[in-house]
């Protein structure tokens, strides 16, 4: 077995749609390796079910995926495009053996990916991840393969989005309505296009919906929570109490107030995390977050004798340490938001709710609850694509002027450089008390890190 991965990175394998890695060849591979470690010790035919979100490219990978699987003798329950943590809960609830995802989340739609949720629907730790890269490179450890009767066969899971939808709207709480709250929800034209106006206006609300004309190839453009400008607009115009604004594949959430604000992840931790605590819902008073979460975050939880953890990015991480650990609350500030309590995964929909079930048991508009939750640390964030991806202890200039910021900054503020686990960029973070010094000091890193991989 491999000792490091280099299809999967921190949420799944993803590239260009019919470019190497992303080939429906790999995605035959994969659903056969996929097929072989999930039956492993089983009586029965391994179950794989697989959903996507809206991209041209996803018929192609879904059926490969799906030849992979029954090639193997498995059986595979097609979803159709749903978000992804409606995968992971309808693995369980299917009892299948294993969850795979077709979707390159906020990526543009000539990406493609692929993730993968175990039979428990956590996604898969990385040396499950490693194992299956072993066994695309090494298929003859595959076995023959089945002739016959033994050839498996793939069926449409029938109502998939309805079984989603009646498990989204259980985790919002049975003694309040959404009757009479207006909500402007953003669906990215991805995998929530149907189910997320569904969730909301079957709870009472009165819904005005954008981003829900999927055409395969306008998934997270100029829509969503990565362009949240027209949901802001929206919510303004219209006077709605809330903008709810997904990505691609519905496992994130940016939240907008009654003014148009971005209310980002971070802001809506500290929120669910201090209504949690007060009730006695908060395990062990922790929350998990990620080394990108503002030090605003941290301090505001701080204050309300709450521990906060961090982890690397990806929301992967941030589950296996609230699973390692036995917390019930955590995610990025990006908008992944993971209440286990509820869900094995980031769910922007379940994240939605919880917020609008604050709102309405307070009261209180949602901008007096984001600025009563935390007073954030000015932030700048740069992505940047290089030429070249060196490893960053290799980067003496750039180490440099990291070691000299660290040092000049203190406590009051931070430093975080790093490469994106799912694009090839450069991320560079800094926090502080003047923003227009971070800003300064955010482009200089850049421009070391440029000097760098010349």
């Amino acid at each position: 077995m491999s000792s490091s991965r280099s299809l999967f990175g921190t949420d799944g394998i993803r590239g260009v749609a019919n470019v190497h890695p992303m080939t429906p060849e790999l995605a035959l591979g994969l659903g056969r390796a996929v097929t072989f470690v999930a039956g492993r010790g089983k009586r029965h035919a391994p179950r794989v079910l697989i959903g996507k979100d809206t991209r041209l490219s996803g018929y192609m990978l879904e059926t490969a995926i799906a030849a992979g699987v029954t090639s193997m003798g498995g059986r595979v329950l097609l979803c159709g495009p749903v978000p992804t943590p409606a995968v992971a809960h309808l693995t369980v609830s299917m009892r299948a053996d294993a969850g795979i995802v077709i979707s390159a989340s906020h990526n543009p739609y000539d990406d493609n990916g692929i993730k993968i949720f175990g039979g428990d629907g956590f996604k898969l730790p990385d040396a499950a991840e490693e194992e299956i890269e072993s066994l695309i490179r090494e298929p003859e450890r595959l076995g023959d393969r089945r002739t016959g009767p033994a050839i498996g066969r793939a069926v449409k899971l029938e109502d998939s989005r309805g079984r989603y939808v009646a498990f989204v709207k259980a985790t919002f709480p049975r003694d309040l309505t959404l009757d009479g709250v207006r909500v402007v929800v953003d669906a990215a034209h991805g995998a929530a296009y149907v189910v997320a106006p569904l969730v909301f206006s079957e709870l009472g609300a009165r819904v005005h919906a954008i981003g829900v004309r999927p055409n395969g190839t306008n998934i997270n453009r100029e829509v969503g929570a990565l362009h949240p400008d027209q949901a802001r607009a929206e919510v303004v115009r219209r006077g709605a109490q809330i903008g709810i604004a997904l990505d691609g594949d519905a496992d994130r959430v940016i939240v907008i107030d009654e003014k148009g604000q971005i209310v980002d992840g971070d802001a809506v931790m500290a929120m669910c995390a201090t209504r949690m605590k007060r009730d006695g819902e908060l395990r062990r008073d922790t929350v998990v977050g990620t080394v990108m979460s503002n030090l605003g975050l941290e301090r505001a939880l701080d204050a309300q004798g709450i521990a906060f953890v961090r982890t690397p990015v990806g929301d992967r991480y941030v589950v296996e340490a609230m699973r390692k650990g036995g917390f019930n609350l955590g995610g990025e500030q990006s908008g992944h938001l993971i209440f286990l309590d509820h869900a094995s995964t980031g769910d922007g929909l379940i994240g939605a709710l919880q917020v609008l079930a604050l709102m309405i048991r307070t009261g209180k508009p949602l901008s007096e609850l984001a600025l009563e939750a935390m007073e954030r640390v000015p932030q700048v964030l740069e992505s940047v694509t290089l030429p070249a991806r060196r490893p960053l202890e290799d980067m003496a200039s750039l180490q440099q002027l990291i070691r000299q910021v660290k040092a000049t900054l203190g406590k009051e503020g931070r430093v975080l450089v790093r490469w994106s686990g799912t694009e090839p960029k450069l991320r560079v973070m800094v926090e502080g008390p003047d923003e227009g010094r971070i800003g300064t000091i955010a482009s200089d890193l850049v421009a070391a890190a440029r000097k760098d991989v010349q």
